[in-house]
């Protein structure tokens, strides 16, 4: 030994840090000599070494995980990604893979490989460096579980600590367990992806228990450099490694010459989300706000398993619709855009900070189950990476004409027919805050006269929602809404009839359930159940539906939005542009000038809404309307959606409605000499019905 020394101090170039090296694993290999023994206790005099009854309760870090509703992963919560798992449900490929390429002797050694060791020194002396390693896994294990106490740097003491940590871990567990520990602590590249069992889901969108020996094996080749063989960065080199890992299987007995050469040949096949946690983003934080409130800091560190209402292809259609309409717009497809478009902002200004006033034009777009409350799609705004703001669960925005349902609903509860007519004429109010008097106008700037509410719903005109909303009273109104679940303030003034108090979109939109189930208004809800890490469920929110409508009043509403669709202000954009022909109804929405546009629709069995405005609200463009702007997108979500559905049921009527012929008009019962182009069949609670006929057309004016 004293020899090896002298001759080490004298090769040209190398100073005592090789002379310490070689000492070192020479001192190493003699293991059972005294000297050794007393340089370990040295090394760990003092409780410098950690103690393995620590990992008796030992619970690494877990970040969370969040999945959609059909069972994929679509986040991690936490700063160590890590999902535990056991031995027995890691693939026998992938174990296979680790040992032939990190400790081929792993099941005959007692923590410390002294064949290895000897290699190690020889390639250490001819390079005179420290350049091949010796650790076994129960050595790696030791420092990945004790990073702080056994730090990654290259000295004898800190080796000398590992080698007697290894020692006890193998007396105290069996190989079995160490094996599993091991696999759920290494790193393997990313931003700290830890564990096989993480790593599998980035890197190949599955199950450790589900990889074949390619994937396992371009997994194992991972640890010798994380970030060199990290297959989603250096996809080449990751083969050319994996090809290696597959070799000493092959060598070791793991496979045979044949499957090599076929394993070798299989073609890297990676999951296509390359970011995991860019899959709905603001539906995911929106779900993290919630379970943080519940869980604090342990939400990040304890391994929840989060099972969600997200149906991910209709995330994806609802993210494309919205995506494509707000490009058109701003393409000048509608009309002269004179805004910055969000193309042109990317140009000017990158998107590397979080701001909540975005100066392009943004949109929310929320879909949810309609008898649940379920989300199954969420929009919070245009780039998440610039703007984690949710329009769609924070915004307070003006909702304009999408209010109007809740004035006639509470008109027809009142006992008001679908046909009473109200007059669409000029109107001047004074207000209680104003000394000047409010003139409302229609969107067109003209009158039409009197007509049937169901008339004045389909061609969304104000003066006869205001007109009606004066008729209720306001508080009427106001209360309507809180029925329906809005919990933003609601000033009591006229305006409020066509939509000038703020609202929320999730709420708007969870409001419309109440027409697509006849009565049954759900509220919006994310997380179906959280599990813990041993599968115990630890919350499990409950569905929250409210009656808040009889099926008859419902139903009659419910048909007045179906005339909305069919032949008002959104046919051109959902029956025509989009081709969308399903039962389903809605209502437009356009504010003042402009600034906020809505289409909130429905079928029997799923409500969708869209918003699209600005956040500091401006005139999106001249001649604005939720009809042009918003219900295409609307129509195009919808048929993306049902090109994969059965059709929905359309909504099958109370028998206890009674049919009248009236003249639209006059809202009279119809007669003969009533013309034939305003009159119509309409439908009725009992007791609301016109009990007379036309008095205005008779024989004489025929």
């Amino acid at each position: 030994m004293n020899g090896s020394r002298s001759w080490l101090r004298f090769l040209p170039g190398k100073g005592p840090g090789l002379l310490l090296a070689g000492g070192g694993v020479i001192s190493i290999v003699g293991l059972g000599s005294g000297l050794a023994v007393g340089a370990w206790t040295r090394a760990c005099a003092g409780g410098i070494c950690p103690s393995i009854a620590v990992l008796e309760q030992y619970r690494p870090r877990q970040s969370s995980k969040i999945y959609a509703a059909d069972g994929r992963l679509i986040a991690d919560l936490g700063a160590d990604l890590r999902t535990v798992t056991r031995l027995e449900d890691v693939s026998p490929a992938l174990r296979a893979a680790f040992i032939a390429v990190e400790d081929k002797r792993f099941f005959a050694h007692h923590g410390i490989d002294f064949r290895r060791i000897v290699g190690a020194m020889l390639a250490d002396l001819r390079c005179l460096c420290f350049r091949e390693g010796f650790s076994t896994i129960t050595m790696q294990l030791a420092r990945n579980v004790f990073p702080e106490r056994l730090p990654s740097t290259k000295n004898i003491s800190r080796k000398m600590r590992e080698v007697l940590v290894a020692l006890e871990l193998e007396r105290t567990y069996s190989k079995e367990k160490i094996l599993e520990l091991y696999l759920n602590q290494i790193y393997l590249g990313g931003n700290n992806w830890l564990g096989v069992e993480t790593a599998s889901q980035r890197y190949f969108g599955k199950s450790a228990s589900d990889l074949n020996v390619a994937e396992a094996a371009t997994l194992a080749a991972v640890p010798k450099n994380p970030r060199l063989y990290n297959p989603l960065l250096f996809p080449s080199r990751s083969v050319q490694r994996r090809n290696t890992v597959i070799n000493l299987m092959r060598d070791q007995g793991f496979l045979d010459a044949e499957e090599a050469d076929r394993w070798k040949a299989y073609p890297l096949e990676l999951s296509s989300r390359r970011n995991l946690n860019e899959t709905a983003p603001y539906f995911v934080e929106w779900v993290r706000r919630e379970l943080f409130a519940r869980f604090g800091q342990n939400l990040y560190e304890q391994g929840y398993r989060v099972y969600t209402t997200l149906d991910l292809d209709m995330q994806a259609a609802a993210e494309r619709a919205l995506s494509q309409q707000l490009v058109k717009i701003e393409s000048g497809a509608y009309g002269e855009y004179e805004h910055t478009t969000y193309a042109e902002y990317l140009e000017q200004d990158g998107r590397d900070r979080s701001i909540t006033n975005t100066p392009y034009l943004q949109g929310a777009f929320v879909a949810l189950d309609a008898d649940s409350g379920y989300v199954r799609a969420m929009v919070g705004g245009r780039d998440f990476g610039n703007s984690e703001f949710n329009r769609a669960t924070q915004a307070e925005r003006q909702p304009g004409s999408s209010f109007k349902p809740f004035v006639y609903t509470a008109a027809i509860r009142s006992g008001r027919p679908a046909s009473h007519i109200v007059n669409d004429e000029p109107l001047s109010l004074m207000n209680d805050t104003d000394s000047m008097p409010w003139e409302p106008v229609n969107f067109e700037l003209n009158y039409r006269g009197p007509m049937t509410m169901r008339r004045g719903l389909r061609l969304s005109v104000n003066l006869v929602a205001i007109q009606l909303g004066l008729e209720l009273g306001i508080p009427a109104v106001r209360g309507e809404a809180l029925r329906f679940g809005l919990s933003t303030r609601l000033p009591g003034v006229s305006s409020l009839s066509i939509g000038s108090a703020s609202v929320i979109p999730m709420e708007m939109v969870s409001a419309y359930t109440a027409f697509a189930t006849l009565g049954t208004r759900s509220a919006a809800i994310g997380i179906v159940r959280v599990e813990d890490e041993q599968g115990n469920i630890v919350l499990e929110p409950q569905v929250r539906r409210d009656q808040i409508l009889d099926v008859e009043s419902a139903w009659i509403m419910t048909s007045m939005l179906q005339d909305v669709v069919n032949r008002g202000t959104a046919r051109s954009a959902v029956r025509d542009s989009a081709g969308f022909r399903h039962p389903s109804g809605g209502k437009t929405g356009t504010t003042n000038d402009g600034r906020d546009v809505w289409f909130i629709g429905f079928t029997s069995e799923l409500v969708a809404g869209i918003w699209i405005g600005f956040d500091v609200p401006q005139r999106i463009k001249a001649n604005a309307s939720g009809g042009r702007l918003a219900a295409p997108a609307w129509g195009a979500f919808m048929r993306e959606v049902y090109e994969r559905r059965r059709e929905p049921a359309g909504w099958r009527r109370p028998e206890t409605l009674v049919m009248a012929e009236v003249d639209g008009v006059t809202g009279y019962l119809a007669t003969p000499y009533c013309p034939r182009e305003i009159r119509y069949f309409e439908w009725f609670v009992p007791g609301t019905a016109p009990k007379e006929f036309c008095p205005v057309h008779d024989r004489a004016e025929r």
